[in-house]
C-alpha cells in the first residue's frame, strides 16, 4: 500500500505559496516531470525563477560542460553548481534579503526492455534555509521498478516534490524528512538507495546514520558508505568487482576478526585468480544485529561504524536476515567471485533446516541462491571447550541426512576450511571482550587490533571503563 500523507499538491502548493522560496528546475534525460507539479499547483511564478529541459547530450554538454556518463552524482552535481550560481548572480542582488534561493536538478534513465531492473536516476536539491546563507545540499540516488516508463516519470514527479518539501519544511528533521521522500509511493515503485546531506542546515547530521534510516524505514534493503564515512550509491563500490564480505555485529572488532579476513581474503585470491587489488572488502550488519529490541541504539551504532572505519573498509547496512537474499543483492552488481567469511557457528546455522521452511525448496533452494554464481563461504574455525581443540570445517560433524551434501560442497571448494593464524586468541569470544570493556579490565586490550583499542580508548566506545 502506497503510505498515506499529505499530497503531492497540497505539498507542491505550500512551496508555491511561501514567498521565501524561489528557485530553478532543471531536468535531463527521462526525468521532466518535477517542475510539472509546481505549474499546476498555482502562483507557480512565486516560485519557479526558471525551468529547463536538455534532453540532447549536446544540448546537455554544451550547458554543463562534458560528461562520460549522463545519469550520475558528477552530473548532478555540475548541474546544482551552474544553476545554482547563475540564480544567485542573476537575483541575488534585487531579493536577496527576503528570499531563500534553491536549485534543483535531476537526471534519470528509465528501464530498458533489453535491461529490465536498470532503471535509475539521480536528484538533488541546493537550498537556503536563511537567506543569504550558505547554501545546503541534498543527494539521493534512486533504482526505479516500474516496467513502465510513464508510470517512472510520475514516480519521479512525486518524488521531486518530496524532496524539495522536506529540503524547506523538514530540514530540522532528517529522519522525517527520509520518510517523507515515500508520501504517495512504495517500494514496489522505487528504492532510494543513497542519501547524503551537507552544508549549514545539516551541521549536526551524520550521513551513516542516514544510510541506516534509510533501510529501517524500508526505502532500500541495504546502504553503503565508506570508511571515512561518505554515503556512496553502491554500485561505485561493487559494480564489477570480487567482493569479500563478513557479516557481524562488530561490538568490537577482534584480532580474530582481522585473522578471518587476512585468511579469507589470500585463500579467495588464491583460489580465484584474481587480482588482489580489485578485491573489496566489505563489513555488513543486519537491522536484526543492530536491533535486539526493535530499536536502534545510535551511539552504539556510531560506536561500531566509527571503529569499522578506522579499519578502511566500506560498510553496508542491510535487512537480510538471511545470507541467501544478500547474495542475490549483490549479484545486481558483479558477476565477479563473492567470498564470505565466517565462523563455522555461523556456518552451523545456515545448515539448520528449520530456518527456510517459508521455502519451497527447502536448504537446497537456500544453498543454491547463497552459492549463486561463484560464491564461496571461508570458515574460520571455532574452539571446542569441552574438547579443547579446534574445529574446523573440514572435521565438523553436519545432520546425517545432510553429509552428501556438505561434503559435495566442500569437495567443490564451495565451503572453504580457513587456518588460525594465532590461536591464541580463539577461545576469547567477543562477547566476553566487551564486557572487560566496560568492567575496566585492561586485559580486553590484547585481544583487539591497535588501532580498535585506541579507538576505544580516546572516544570511549562501548561503555570503555578505564
Amino acid at each position: 500500500m502506497e503510505k498515506d500523507s499529505i499530497s503531492t499538491h497540497q505539498k507542491a502548493a505550500r512551496v508555491n505559496h511561501d514567498p521565501t522560496t524561489y528557485g530553478a528546475f532543471a531536468e535531463i534525460g527521462a526525468a521532466q516531470e518535477v517542475v510539472a507539479w509546481f505549474f499546476r499547483s498555482g502562483r507557480a511564478s512565486g516560485t519557479v525563477a526558471k525551468s529547463m529541459s536538455a534532453y540532447d547530450m549536446v544540448v546537455s554538454d554544451a550547458i554543463y560542460g562534458p560528461s562520460t556518463r549522463y545519469v550520475s552524482r558528477q552530473r548532478l552535481q555540475s548541474m546544482l553548481n551552474h544553476e545554482y550560481s547563475l540564480l544567485q548572480e542573476r537575483l541575488d542582488p534585487a531579493r536577496g534579503a527576503n528570499t531563500k534561493f534553491f536549485a534543483f536538478a535531476d537526471t534519470v534513465a528509465t528501464n530498458r526492455r533489453s535491461q529490465p531492473g536498470s532503471g535509475h536516476g539521480w536528484l538533488g536539491i541546493r537550498f537556503q534555509n536563511e537567506p543569504r546563507a550558505e547554501p545546503s545540499e541534498i543527494l539521493i540516488h534512486i533504482r526505479l521498478l516500474d516496467p513502465v516508463t510513464l508510470r517512472e516519470q510520475e514516480v519521479i514527479g512525486i518524488l521531486g516534490v518530496n524532496l524539495i518539501y522536506g529540503a524547506f519544511y523538514l530540514n530540522e528533521q532528517p529522519d522525517e524528512l527520509i520518510g517523507n521522500l515515500m508520501d504517495g509511493l512504495s517500494r514496489v515503485r522505487l528504492e532510494v538507495d543513497m542519501i547524503k546531506f551537507s552544508g549549514p542546515a545539516f551541521e549536526k547530521v551524520d550521513n551513516r546514520l542516514m544510510s541506516l534510516q534509510l533501510v529501517a524505514q524500508g526505502l532500500t534493503d541495504a546502504a553503503v558508505f565508506t570508511a571515512k564515512g561518505d554515503a556512496v550509491e553502491p554500485a561505485e563500490i561493487l559494480f564489477g568487482r570480487p567482493i569479500l564480505l563478513q557479516r557481524g555485529s562488530f561490538r568490537p572488532v577482534t584480532n580474530v576478526t582481522l585473522d578471518m579476513l587476512y585468511c579469507g581474503g589470500e585463500r579467495m585470491v588464491a583460489d580465484s585468480k584474481i587480482d588482489e587489488k580489485r578485491l573489496v572488502v566489505l563489513m555488513e550488519m543486519s537491522l536484526k544485529n543492530l536491533m535486539p529490541s526493535d530499536k536502534v541504539d545510535h551511539e552504539d551504532f556510531m560506536a561500531r561504524v566509527d571503529i569499522l572505519g578506522a579499519l578502511g573498509h566500506p560498510v553496508m547496512i542491510s535487512n537480510f536476515s538471511a545470507s541467501y537474499r544478500l547474495t542475490g543483492y549483490l549479484r545486481r552488481y558483479t558477476k565477479l567471485p563473492i567470498g564470505y567469511v565466517m565462523g563455522l557457528g555461523t556456518l552451523r546455522s545456515i545448515f539448520r533446516e528449520e530456518f527456510y521452511a517459508d521455502l519451497s525448496g527447502g536448504i537446497l533452494e537456500a544453498l543454491g541462491l547463497l552459492l549463486q554464481g561463484d560464491t564461496a563461504l571461508y570458515v574460520y574455525p571455532m574452539w571446542d571447550a569441552a574438547a579443547k581443540t579446534q574445529v574446523s570445517a573440514e572435521n565438523d560433524v553436519v545432520a546425517q541426512n545432510l553429509q552428501y551434501l556438505y561434503q559435495h560442497l566442500l569437495e567443490n571448494k564451495r565451503i572453504c576450511s580457513l587456518p588460525v593464524f594465532d590461536p591464541v586468541d580463539l577461545p576469547i569470544m567477543p562477547a566476553e571482550i566487551l564486557q572487560r570493556i566496560k568492567s575496566g579490565d585492561p586485559t580486553w586490550e590484547k585481544y583487539v587490533p591497535p588501532p580498535v583499542a585506541e579507538r576505544i580508548r580516546a572516544d570511549r566506545l562501548f561503555g570503555f571503563n578505564a
